[in-house]
């Protein structure tokens, strides 16, 4: 990998939250003591409690091809095997990645109110 793409991985907190703010419902909060977005009552993405990984809601679908495509920044834990999300390492992400993901699981959760006004 050249410095060139690797200065194009990890996505800082900041980065994010930014992102996720810009997207309309969204309400910032926590989840289990650790920093967390939610649009409506639907929990989007949070950190979590190690600090390095970030939580994201995902479809199950997406969830295996993502794993498959790049399993050192896009894994599980056995905890999650049963629930639509997805752990993504901050640091190894693409921003792009993450902002499509972020994206995905906003339309997942969203009402429809909301999706009328991001069309």
């Amino acid at each position: 990998m050249s410095a060139r793409s690797r200065r194009a991985r990890g996505v800082s907190w900041a980065a994010l939250r930014k992102l996720l703010l810009a997207l309309p419902g969204v309400e910032e909060g926590t989840s289990y003591g650790t920093p967390a977005f939610r649009v409506g009552s639907k929990l989007l993405v949070r950190l979590h409690p190690d600090g390095e990984n970030l939580v994201v809601r995902v479809d199950p679908g997406e969830r295996e091809m993502l794993m498959a495509a790049d399993p050192k920044t896009f894994h599980i834990t056995d905890h999650y095997v049963g629930y639509p999300y997805l752990l993504v390492r901050l640091l190894r992400v693409q921003r792009e990645d993450l902002r499509r993901l972020v994206e995905l699981a906003w339309r997942s959760a969203a009402p429809r109110r909301l999706l009328a006004e991001r069309e």
